[in-house]
């Protein structure tokens, strides 16, 4: 499963604008990518941003979804997002 992040660049080791990443695991309302450190980390499925707030973050783009399953996170996540007006 691949995801594009598209937003703003953060971290030495987090994410890159425009960059492809492996997307090993869904956990509940987290993506489980290996980001720019090469480790595998949590990222929130609506706006993946840093935990320090450095940055508002971005949006995840599915490049990869064999069975929909990232599809499918993206929509129920943000549903649940827009309706508590996040």
């Amino acid at each position: 499963m691949k995801l594009k992040y598209i937003g703003e660049t953060f971290g030495f080791e987090g994410l890159t604008d425009g960059k492809v990443y492996e997307c090993i695991e869904i956990d509940g309302e987290f993506f489980r990518v290996i980001d720019d450190s090469d480790e595998d980390y949590l990222y929130p499925v609506i706006r993946p941003r840093p935990l320090d707030g450095s940055s508002k973050g971005g949006k995840w783009e599915v490049v990869e979804d064999d069975n929909g399953k990232l599809q499918e996170a993206l929509d129920y996540w943000g549903e649940r997002w827009k309706k508590h007006g996040r």
